[in-house]
C-alpha cells in the first residue's frame, strides 16, 4: 500500500466521496471503507490516518453504524465529520441529541480556541451544515474550539491525543474554509507528505490489471467517450493484443456520433475496434418502458447479452469484461457503507447477477477530473479528453417516458443544436454538461399564424468537477435565445423550449 494513505470510513454519506477527492486534491492518496469493515481490515492499509464521514443515522438509532473504539487508541491521527463527531462524542461518553433547530445549509462558523486544525483560517467562516443531531456534552479529555449561532458545538478536539471533528462539511464547496482545513489536517497535524499524484497512480493501475487479468483475454466496451477510451489505452499497455475492443450502436447516440467515434478511436488511439449494430435490438428493449429503473437495467442486460456473444464469438479465452466505471457511479448505484441508493447505472446496478464474465474496472476509484488528468497523461488527444459527460444509457434517459424512433430523433437533433452553439461560443469546456431533454408533455403554441400543440425541450446546463455537485449554469441571455430559437424553427416538432435552473443536489444533472 502507499505509504502515507488516509482511510474513510464511510458511515454513509452521500458526499463521501468528496472526502476522497479532497485528500487526493492534496496530494495524498486515500482509499474509502466500509464502516463494516473490521480494524483489522482497516489496519491492512497501514494508514497514517483516518477520517470518520457523515451519514444519515443518529447515534441512538438501534441499527445505527458504530465506531470501533479500538482505532482510538492507536495514535492514528483521527478526524470525525458530522456524524463522525457525533460518534466520536458518543462512544466516548458524551452526550448527542436530536438538534431544536436542525441545519441544512449555510452558517458562520466562530473559532472559540486556538487549534492546529484551524490555523490560517479567518473567524467567522462560511460553512455548510447538513445534520439533525449535536453534540451537547463532551467527552472527558475533550474542548469545544469552535461554535456557529445554532450550534453551541461545532467543532472539538482532544487534550491528549490527535482526535478532531467538526460538525459540518469541509469537503463540499459550500464551505469555503474546507480544503485549508483538511491541508492543516493532513499536514499540520498527521505530518502527511504530498506525494500521489494520478500520473503515478496509473503505472498502478497498470500493474493492477496484469495482476487481475494474468494471461487471460479481455472484452471491452468503448463508448469513444474518456472514462471507456483511458481504460481501453491502460489495458492495451497492460495485456497488449489480448485486448478486444468493440463499440455498440445502441441507436441511442448522438447525432452523427457512431461513425465519428469509429473513425477518432482508430486514428488516434492505435485500438483494434470492432463495431455492432445493436439498434433494433435496443430499440426493442425499450418498448413501452416508462419507468427510469427499468430503462436503465433492460439496456444494462442486454449490453451484458451483447457483451457475452462477442466473448463466445472470440471464444474460451476471454473471461473479463472492461467497463469505464467511476466513483460516482458507483456510489449513485450500490451501498458503499450505508448509502441510500440513488439510481442505478447501467454498468453497475444494472448488470446481471448470472453475468458470465468477470469485471475489470480500473477507474472504479477515481473521479471524472482525475480520469481526464490520466488521459492527458496517457496522450489522448483533447477531443477525447474533453468531451462532455454522455450517460452510458445514452438518449434514452434524455426522453422522459417511452423511447421511440421518432422521439429519440427530437432530442438528438436539439441536442446537436446545444452542442453546436456552445462550441461556437466558446464555451463547450467551461461547463461540465450541456444538453437537450425531451419531456413527456406537449403544450399549445402558435406558429405561422396557426395553433400548434407539439413537444416541450428542457435545456440542461450544469457546472461540476467531479458529477457528485453541480450547479446549474447562468448562461447569457443571447445564447439561450439562440438556442431556443434554433430549436423551435428547426426541429419538427417542438414550440417550447426551457431551462433547468436546479442543483445536484437536490436534482440529479441527468433527468433519469
Amino acid at each position: 500500500m502507499n505509504r502515507d494513505t488516509v482511510i474513510i470510513v464511510d458511515y454513509g454519506s452521500q458526499v463521501t466521496q468528496l472526502i476522497a477527492r479532497r485528500v487526493r486534491e492534496s496530494g495524498v492518496y486515500s482509499e474509502i471503507i466500509s464502516c463494516k469493515a473490521s480494524v483489522d481490515t482497516i489496519l491492512q492499509y497501514t494508514p497514517r490516518a483516518i477520517i470518520l464521514s457523515g451519514g444519515p443515522s443518529s447515534v441512538y438509532d438501534t441499527d445505527a453504524p458504530r465506531l470501533h473504539t479500538e482505532l482510538l487508541e492507536l495514535g492514528i491521527p483521527i478526524l470525525g465529520i458530522c456524524y463522525g463527531m457525533q460518534l466520536l462524542a458518543y462512544s466516548l461518553g458524551g452526550k448527542v441529541v436530536s438538534s431544536l433547530s436542525r441545519e441544512y445549509g449555510s452558517s458562520l462558523l466562530t473559532i472559540e480556541k486556538e487549534s492546529p486544525l484551524f490555523a490560517d483560517i479567518e473567524s467567522p467562516a462560511p460553512i455548510w451544515m447538513s445534520h439533525g443531531d449535536e453534540v451537547i456534552s463532551l467527552p472527558e479529555g475533550f474542548e469545544c474550539i469552535a461554535s456557529t449561532e445554532n450550534v453551541p458545538i461545532a467543532a472539538i478536539q482532544s487534550r491528549t491525543q490527535p482526535i478532531y471533528a467538526v460538525q459540518f462539511h469541509p469537503e463540499v464547496s459550500h464551505t469555503p474554509i474546507g480544503k485549508k482545513l483538511i491541508d492543516n489536517f493532513l499536514f499540520s497535524i498527521c505530518k502527511l507528505t504530498p506525494t500521489w499524484s494520478v500520473a503515478e497512480y496509473s503505472h498502478t493501475l497498470i500493474e493492477r490489471c496484469k495482476e487481475q487479468i494474468g494471461n487471460n483475454h479481455v472484452l471491452c466496451a468503448l463508448s469513444g467517450g474518456v472514462d471507456s477510451t483511458v481504460v481501453a489505452v491502460l489495458l492495451q499497455k497492460a495485456i497488449g493484443d489480448r485486448l478486444h475492443c468493440f463499440f455498440v450502436d445502441t441507436g441511442l447516440m448522438r447525432s452523427g456520433e457512431g461513425p465519428q467515434i469509429m473513425e477518432y478511436l482508430q486514428e488516434h488511439c492505435d485500438l483494434n475496434v470492432q463495431m455492432i449494430d445493436a439498434r433494433a435490438e435496443f430499440l426493442e428493449a425499450l418498448r413501452g418502458i416508462e419507468d427510469p429503473e427499468e430503462k436503465r437495467k433492460r439496456i444494462g442486460h442486454l449490453f451484458i447479452e451483447l457483451f457475452e456473444k462477442e466473448a463466445e464469438r472470440v471464444g474460451d479465452m476471454v473471461t473479463f469484461l472492461a467497463q469505464g466505471t467511476l466513483y460516482p457511479d458507483v456510489i449513485e448505484s450500490i451501498s458503499e457503507g450505508e448509502s441510500a441508493v440513488i439510481k442505478s447505472h447501467h454498468n453497475v446496478g444494472g448488470l446481471p447477477e448470472d453475468m458470465k464474465l468477470a469485471l475489470v474496472e480500473p477507474l472504479r476509484e477515481l473521479f471524472k477530473d482525475e480520469v481526464r488528468v490520466l488521459g492527458t497523461e496517457l496522450g489522448l488527444p483533447d477531443s477525447i479528453v474533453w468531451r462532455h459527460p454522455f450517460p452510458g444509457p445514452g438518449l434514452a434517459i434524455r426522453v422522459i417516458g417511452e423511447v421511440t424512433e421518432e422521439r429519440l430523433e427530437i432530442v438528438r437533433m436539439a441536442d446537436a443544436i446545444v452542442t453546436e452553439e456552445f462550441i461556437s461560443a466558446g464555451l463547450y469546456r467551461s461547463v461540465w454538461q450541456a444538453f437537450a431533454v425531451l419531456l413527456p408533455l406537449k403544450t399549445v403554441g402558435v406558429m405561422g399564424d396557426g395553433r400548434t400543440y407539439e413537444h416541450v425541450i428542457a435545456l440542461r446546463v450544469v457546472e461540476s468537477v467531479d458529477a457528485m455537485t453541480a450547479d446549474w449554469v447562468k448562461l447569457p441571455y443571447p445564447l439561450l435565445e439562440k438556442i431556443s430559437s434554433r430549436i423551435i424553427s428547426e426541429v419538427v416538432g417542438v414550440n417550447r423550449v426551457v431551462y433547468d435552473i436546479s442543483s445536484k443536489p437536490p436534482s440529479t444533472i441527468e433527468w433519469e
